[in-house]
């Protein structure tokens, strides 16, 4: 296990992994399958590397793995640092840093943090279900408010709704950003394709309660899949329904298949279309990105869809690094983000 950096006295000698630094490995009922190895983190704060194209700096990941059991997450390899499967034990396998608010304010009260935006959800969803059972998030909002750094959330889970009243307060002094995740309105689809993650409809009614609660409310339409969700009618009737709710933009993106991800997502295409695999080898070759050709072709169409239902007429809000100027939208619709 490469946790030796993370050393603490305190750890559980008959651990199922063992981690250093673990303080002890749960498994309860109302997670079925799942372990939660909790362990007391030296660090928050995650810098982003300078070549990554990503509009900002630092990030917070709470946890490590994720339950919402996506075929596509671009996040997967990130669990073979631990020693641990992209596939089944990203699923089932999930580090909680419990620790993670006291370590963030310890951080944020450094004469040299120059309180550059924070990005939550970037590598596991900080409201997936175990949320609810470890309440990090209040902390690490109020935390982050508290200093004067501004901060979003990029989210699959209504159980964000829980802390709207702390995101409003934070956002009257600083700038608060909150994105949801949603590509699949299919219900159907969508339990095949990311079988833990809440419903479209509830993910259409958290971006209601966002907008409603007076913040703005983005989504990110990612990942489209090839052949699966990006014919003219299933991106109009993703963008009508992503209207209705109030979201104030939306950003659609190709799949994106990165080692970990690759290997698992197109053993899952396999069994589910094994018809669309040769098309899929075809499409993506030996590198993690759709060719050229299909994201121009995808970006046109997206962009109709996105005329037709008014949001060219919304300003596009990206956040910036510290220095930069605002990147343009750009020209070819974005792969699905990665940064690690």
């Amino acid at each position: 296990m490469r946790w030796e950096s993370r050393q603490l006295k305190v750890a559980d000698e008959t651990a199922l992994v063992p981690l250093a630094g673990l303080v002890r490995s749960v498994r309860t009922p109302d997670f079925d399958g799942v372990t939660f190895h909790e362990v007391l983190c030296r660090s928050a704060l995650n810098r982003v590397p300078a070549a990554s194209q990503v509009p900002f700096s630092w990030t917070i990941n709470p946890t490590r793995g994720c339950l919402h059991r996506c075929t596509y997450c671009f996040a997967r390899r990130t669990h073979e640092y631990l020693d641990l499967d992209a596939g089944k034990d990203f699923d089932t396998q999930i580090v909680v840093k419990t620790n993670v608010a006291d370590v963030l304010r310890k951080e944020l009260a450094r004469p040299s943090w120059q309180r550059e935006h924070v990005a939550l959800g970037t590598n596991s969803d900080p409201y997936m279900r175990a949320e609810g059972r470890y309440r990090l998030m209040p902390g690490i909002i109020t935390a982050l408010a508290e200093s004067g750094t501004p901060f979003s959330i990029l989210t699959k889970g209504p159980l964000l709704k829980r802390d709207l009243p702390l995101l409003v307060e934070a956002a009257r002094t600083v700038p608060v950003s909150v994105a949801v995740s949603l590509a699949l309105i299919d219900p159907d689809l969508q339990q095949r394709v990311e079988p833990g993650t809440p419903t479209p409809k509830a993910r259409l009614d958290l971006v209601r309660a966002v907008t409603d609660a007076g913040l703005e409310c983005t989504v990110l339409a990612m990942p489209i899949l090839p052949w699966l969700t990006d014919s003219d009618d299933q991106l109009d009737a993703l963008f009508a329904a992503l209207a209705d709710a109030g979201a104030a933009d939306v950003t659609t993106g190709a799949l994106h298949l990165r080692p970990g991800a690759r290997e698992w997502f197109l053993a899952w295409l396999g069994r589910a279309y094994p018809e669309l695999v040769p098309g899929y080898r075809r499409l993506y070759g030996s590198g993690s990105y759709a060719s050229t050709e299909y994201r121009t072709w995808l970006g046109e169409r997206a962009g109709r869809v996105r005329r037709k239902h008014g949001f060219d007429s919304r300003p596009q809000r990206r956040w910036t690094r510290t220095g930069q100027e605002a990147a343009p939208p750009p020209a070819v619709e974005p792969a699905q983000p990665a940064l690690f």
